[in-house]
Parts: structure tokens; C-alpha cells; sequence
């Protein structure tokens, strides 16, 4: 099975920012539905039956207090001349309460042999580009400053996906609670 850390979008006025976003924005690509918006905090891949009990088990130990986040900003990867994904972003204190709680993850995982193979850049992807589009530098600059909203982050997620051609579906396997 398919599996990855996330911290998911609760806060219905974010998701209702977003998707208002999505609708007005002039991007020609698929928007990601609003119950799939998320933080990847690292992305495991395929696994066992035994590892995820073990991943489960390593997550379920994990110690963090609550903290907000202020959703904002919009970007591209890889660039915006070229986009593969369009994404909004977070707050300077947000970024740094994020990659935090990531790299706690990502220490949990690696002593169970799980590698994160890239950086963690707290971002939410809401478009994902198929097919190559012009530079979309001219309608992401309009929104770089934008404020979606704040939320009270408190619970980390463990997350199946599996891929449909329909897009992929999301299950929790274990939910983690702030413990403060």
C-alpha cells in the first residue's frame, strides 16, 4: 500500500478561500478537491503490512503541542514558466512550526529505515498540471500576497492513497493528537 505523513486542511474558511481561488484563477489544470488539501510532511511510498504496523506504532509515540498556521502566498514547482504544480503557502512562523514537526517525523521514520528523499517545503498543492501550459507568472504574482487563513494545527495523519484514474483516494490509517 501507498502511504505518507500529512497534516490535513480543516478549517472550512481556508478550504472555501481556496476553492474560490480555483475557481477564478486562469490556470488551465486539474484543481485538487478541497477534502484532499494537504501538508505532505514526507511521503513513505510502498509498504507491508509489518511496516505500516511499525510506521503506525513510531507515529503514535510522537510528542507536539498545537500551533497555528497562517495559510498564504501562492506558488509554482518547479517554476512558474513551467509549472507541474500550483500551490498556496504558509506563514514565516508556520514554514518554521511545519518543518519542525516534519523533521521529528522524519527522524521517527529513518530509524525504522524510511529515507525522506527531498527537503520538506510546507506548501498545499492545489492544481496539479498534466499537460504543459504557458508561464503562469502573471496570475500567481496577482495572488503572492493573499491570505487564506489561519488554522490550530493538532493532529498529524497517517495516509493511504490509492490511485484511481479518477484521481487518487485517501483513508487514515492512525491519527495523531497534539499532546498539548
Amino acid at each position: 500500500m501507498r502511504i505518507f505523513v500529512a497534516i490535513e486542511i480543516t478549517e472550512k474558511g481556508i478550504l472555501d478561500n481556496i476553492t474560490q481561488l480555483q475557481k477564478n484563477i486562469g490556470i488551465e489544470a486539474k484543481a485538487v478537491p478541497r477534502e484532499q488539501i494537504h501538508f505532505t510532511l514526507q511521503f513513505i511510498g510502498d509498504v507491508d503490512e509489518t511496516s505500516k504496523e511499525k510506521i503506525i506504532n513510531v507515529l503514535n509515540i510522537i510528542e507536539f503541542s498545537k500551533f497555528q498556521i497562517t495559510i498564504k502566498g501562492i506558488g509554482a514547482f518547479p517554476r512558474a514558466k513551467l509549472p507541474r504544480v500550483i500551490w498556496v503557502g504558509v506563514d514565516k512562523a508556520g514554514k518554521e512550526s511545519l518543518s519542525n514537526i516534519a523533521a521529528l517525523v522524519n527522524k521517527k521514520l529513518l530509524e525504522l529505515g524510511f529515507k525522506n528523499d527531498k527537503a520538506f517545503k510546507p506548501h498545499l498543492t492545489i492544481f496539479r498540471v498534466k499537460n504543459k501550459i504557458n508561464d503562469v507568472t502573471g496570475e500567481l504574482t496577482k495572488f503572492n500576497s493573499k491570505i487564506f487563513g489561519t488554522q490550530q494545527v493538532s493532529q498529524i495523519k497517517l495516509k493511504k492513497s490509492t490511485l484511481t484514474p479518477n484521481g487518487p483516494i485517501y483513508e487514515d490509517l492512525t491519527v495523531v493528537d497534539a499532546k498539548g
